[in-house]
Parts: structure tokens; C-alpha cells; sequence
């Protein structure tokens, strides 16, 4: 096991950060609490995003979203300024300086929007943020995992990993498969 997989660590707030590499979005509350949210494609993505805020000792408030899909989030929380500081620039959603992928962030990320596509594996972006999208392949590639961006045309937006010691490595990263994820969604 890795010393960066997310089995070897305690989880923590800071490991959220994964679920805004993906779709997660952060508000803000007279700058003094924060509540983060993040829409899933698929129930057991809910049930095990849910399940992470749980063993963060955060309660998750589960619903839908506007357009009808699962709706994961927190209510506003102090702790969680920080993290949304950090991922909040002027008023728009950015990639903090430096960041520093570990194996639960990168868990958390594959929760929210990892998938097969054709022999590779693809962590779903934030169609919102697209300055984003840059900065996070470059987070992957500091950590050993360089990949390819996808535009929209290439049913993106995401960042495709090929190669089996790419996806090996992620393997290793990211942890066991959780309960009810079916094999198209879940790096093997």
C-alpha cells in the first residue's frame, strides 16, 4: 500500500478538495462559514459521497438537484472556510496554487465522476470552471498520473489516464472499490 492512498491516511476536510476537482462547487457565508455541494450522475455515487462526509464527521444532506440529479452536501460549516477560500478566486471557482493531490482527494474525485472510456479511465471536470481543467492535469501529472484532457467533443469535460501503470498507479491512490459501484465506474 501506498503512503499516498487514500486507505493509509485518516481521512480529513482537506481531502473534500477532491470532490471540486470534479463538479463540486463551495458558497460562502459572510465569509465566516462555507457549504460545499456536489451533483452525481448515479445514486451509489450519492450513497458513497454521503458515506465520506460521514467518516469526515460532517453530516450529509442528501437531495436532488434542480435538473433531477442526486445532490450531495453540507450545511455551512467553519471548517470548511478554509477549503473554500483556497478554491475561490474573486467570486469564480479555481485551482489553488501548488495543489497537492494525496490518495483521498484523488478517491473522492473518482466518487464524484471517474469512469471507463474505451481502455482508458476518465475523471470527469467541472463543465462550469473550465480554467480549471489545465491546472488539474497538471496536479495529476505532479503526482505521477500525466493524462489528457478532453473537450466536449470527446465526451469530456475530463481528464483521460491510459496506460496500465497509470491506471495501476490510480488503483493504488484511490482504494478499494466501494459497495454498489459497478465495474464501468470504478479503476481495476
Amino acid at each position: 500500500m501506498s503512503f499516498f492512498s487514500a486507505e493509509a491516511m485518516q481521512p480529513g476536510v482537506a481531502d473534500l478538495a477532491g470532490l471540486l476537482c470534479a463538479s463540486g462547487q463551495v458558497a460562502h457565508f459572510a465569509r465566516r462559514a462555507a457549504r460545499l455541494s456536489v451533483v452525481v450522475g448515479e445514486s451509489w455515487r450519492c450513497d458513497a459521497v454521503a458515506e465520506a462526509f460521514a467518516e469526515r464527521g460532517i453530516d450529509p444532506e442528501v437531495g436532488v438537484s434542480d435538473e433531477e440529479h442526486p445532490l450531495v452536501r453540507t450545511a455551512f460549516r467553519t471548517d470548511l472556510t478554509s477549503l473554500a477560500d483556497a478554491w475561490t478566486r474573486d467570486t469564480s471557482k479555481a485551482v489553488p496554487t501548488g495543489l497537492a493531490l494525496d490518495g483521498a482527494s484523488l478517491r473522492l474525485w473518482t466518487l464524484a465522476t471517474g469512469r471507463w472510456m474505451g481502455n482508458g479511465y476518465v475523471l470527469g471536470l467541472d463543465p462550469m470552471a473550465p480554467e480549471t481543467h489545465e491546472p488539474l492535469v497538471g496536479a495529476l501529472t505532479r503526482i505521477g498520473l500525466p493524462a489528457t484532457l478532453l473537450g466536449p467533443r470527446a465526451d469530456g469535460p475530463g481528464i483521460r489516464l491510459t496506460g496500465r501503470r497509470r491506471i495501476g498507479r490510480l488503483v493504488e491512490l484511490v482504494g478499494r472499490v466501494p459497495s454498489g459501484a459497478a465495474e464501468p465506474y470504478w479503476p481495476v
